[in-house]
C-alpha cells in the first residue's frame, strides 16, 4: 500500500484531525479543499490556516458549477413537496468525485476524509461501515457510495469519538480544536431553507391546508415551508394535534392527519444505489434508515426492477418523507441507499 494520501480539509477540527492522524502514520499527506459557492470562502481561509499548521501542501479545486447542480436539485425537491439531502447527493456527485479528480491529477492513490465512519477490506471489494460512535456516525450520509469511492478511500476517525477528536487537534496546536460544528446545510448558513429558495424562484404561494376529514381547515404561507411528518409550527387548532400526512404540489395543498396516525407500515424508494455489486437481493431482510437521526428499522426490501424496491418494515415506522434518504444495512454493513418516493402510503 503506497502511503501517499490527498485529504479533504475543510477548516474544520474532524479534517484536521483526520490529516494529523495520517501524518503521524507515517503517510505522505497534502490536503484538498472544494469551493463550491462563493459562501465557501471561509471555509478555503480556514483550510489555509489548518494546512499551515499542519505543514502540509493544500490544493483548492473549484467545484461550483457541480455543487449548482446540487443546490438545483434541492430548490427543485422542496417546490415539489418533496423533502431533500443535499448532502447525500454532493458526496459521490461532487465531494467525493472532485476529490479522486484531484488525486489523479495529483498523484495520489487514496484519499481521506473525517467522515465517522468504517471501512472493511475483503479481498478485492470494500465494505462501508457504521462508525464505532453511534452518536456521530455518518455512514447514513456516505450511502451512495460506490466502490469506485470506495476503494480509495480512509477513514481514520472510524474508531474515534468526538471528543477524543477534539484533544487530538489540541494537543496539535491546531487552531480549529475549538471549533463549533456545523449544524446547517453549507449554502444555507442560516438554516432559512424556504427563504433561501424564495429568494431565487419566487415566493411560494398560499394554499390550503386540508383536515383529517377531508375539509379545508386553514392557509399554509406556501409548500416549500413545510415538510411531510411536521407538526409544530402549523398555526392549525382542530381541538387535538394534527399533523402534515401529504404534500400536493399540483393542487397546492397540503393535507393533515390526527397524530397517532402518522406510522407506515410500509413504502417504495426509487433510484437505488449499492455500495458493492449484488448488495440487494429480491426479498431479502435487512434494516433501513429513513432519515439521519433515526434508528435502523428492520424490514423486508422487494426489488422491483429500474432501481425501484417495496420495504415492508416490521414494525411501522413515523411519516417517512417524500424525497428523503433510505440508507440500507445489513448488520454493519452499508448495502446502499435510494430515495423514499412520493407515494406514502400503508403497504399491505
Amino acid at each position: 500500500m503506497e502511503k501517499k494520501v490527498l485529504v479533504a480539509l475543510s477548516g474544520g477540527v474532524d479534517s484536521a484531525a483526520c490529516a494529523r492522524l495520517l501524518l503521524d502514520a507515517g503517510y505522505e499527506v497534502a490536503g484538498c479543499v472544494l469551493k463550491m459557492s462563493p459562501a465557501h470562502e471561509g471555509t478555503v481561509e480556514d483550510a489555509k490556516l489548518t494546512a499551515e499548521q499542519l505543514g502540509i501542501p493544500l490544493y483548492v479545486r473549484d467545484m461550483q458549477a457541480d455543487f449548482r447542480q446540487v443546490i438545483e436539485y434541492f430548490m427543485g425537491e422542496y417546490a415539489a413537496g418533496r423533502t431533500p439531502n443535499p448532502c447525500v447527493v454532493c458526496n459521490p456527485t461532487v465531494k467525493f468525485k472532485g476529490m479522486l479528480a484531484a488525486a489523479d491529477e495529483l498523484g495520489y492513490p487514496y484519499i481521506a476524509t473525517g467522515h465517522y465512519a468504517g471501512l472493511r477490506r475483503e479481498g478485492d471489494r470494500v465494505y462501508l461501515t457504521r462508525g464505532a460512535s453511534a452518536a456521530r456516525d455518518q455512514s447514513y450520509m456516505l450511502c451512495r457510495l460506490t466502490q469506485r469511492e470506495l476503494s480509495r478511500l480512509i477513514f481514520p476517525l472510524s474508531e474515534m469519538q468526538k471528543p477524543d477528536v477534539r484533544i487530538l487537534a489540541e494537543e496539535a496546536g491546531l487552531s480549529c480544536a475549538g471549533k463549533p460544528d456545523s449544524q446547517e446545510i453549507c449554502f444555507i448558513p442560516d438554516g432559512d431553507y424556504a427563504g433561501y429558495i424564495e429568494a431565487r424562484l419566487g415566493k411560494s404561494p398560499e394554499g390550503d391546508f386540508i383536515s383529517p376529514d377531508g375539509k379545508p381547515c386553514g392557509r399554509h404561507k406556501g409548500i416549500i415551508h413545510y415538510t411531510v411528518g411536521q407538526r409544530k409550527k402549523l398555526g392549525i387548532a382542530l381541538g387535538k394535534p394534527v399533523f402534515i400526512r401529504r404534500i400536493d404540489p399540483g393542487e397546492n395543498r397540503i393535507y393533515l392527519a390526527w397524530g397517532g396516525d402518522e406510522y407506515d407500515s410500509g413504502m417504495t424508494v426509487s433510484g437505488l444505489s449499492e455500495t458493492f455489486p449484488g448488495a440487494f437481493r429480491d426479498g431479502m431482510r435487512c434494516g433501513v434508515k429513513i432519515r439521519s437521526r433515526a434508528a435502523i428499522a428492520p424490514c423486508t426490501l422487494t426489488l422491483l426492477g429500474d432501481g425501484r424496491a417495496k420495504v415492508v418494515f416490521d414494525r411501522p415506522e413515523r411519516a417517512p418523507a417524500a424525497g428523503q434518504t433510505a440508507a440500507f444495512y445489513d448488520g454493519e454493513v452499508v448495502l446502499g441507499g435510494g430515495f423514499i418516493d412520493s407515494e406514502m402510503k400503508n403497504e399491505d
